[in-house]
């Protein structure tokens, strides 16, 4: 799904790249790219939700999928860019892109299936319609 499917528009989040995110070969490690899939996710959940709905709502992911197509370095500017996808059943889909700020290079594409709990159960729960329009059916 394109961002533009979405019926929400698309949500940015400035990274900074630390030391501590290069590996051995001078570049971004890959696991890094997945703590910034996770990152985006949060915090555009927090702009779209209240306190109280962040408070009864938890999200547990069931699956990531990245491609990666190009490297980051030290000193780059990157964009995690992310965007709600289809809802199917207790699956809700979030699309993330990795982009280089300098050039809009995307440096990985990813693709999360969440499933929304119950924070005080602990167990899978349907979304209010408020929440569950954002994703696409």
């Amino acid at each position: 799904m394109q961002a533009h499917e979405s019926p929400l528009p698309p949500f940015d989040l400035a990274l900074t790249i630390r030391p501590s995110d290069i590996d051995e070969l001078g570049h971004v490690n890959n696991v890094v790219y997945l703590s910034w899939v996770n990152d985006v996710a949060i915090a555009h959940w927090a702009t779209l939700t209240t306190p109280e709905q962040r408070e009864k709502f938890v999200w547990v992911a069931l699956r990531h999928e990245i491609d990666y197509s190009a490297e980051a370095l030290p000193g780059d500017d990157i964009i995690a860019r992310t965007w709600t996808g289809m809802a199917r059943g207790l699956r809700y889909a979030r699309h993330t892109e990795i982009i280089r700020g300098r050039d809009d290079k995307v440096l990985a594409r990813a693709v999360t299936q969440w499933c929304p709990l119950d924070r005080v159960s602990g167990r899978p729960t349907r979304l209010p319609a408020e929440i569950s329009a954002y994703f696409a059916k």
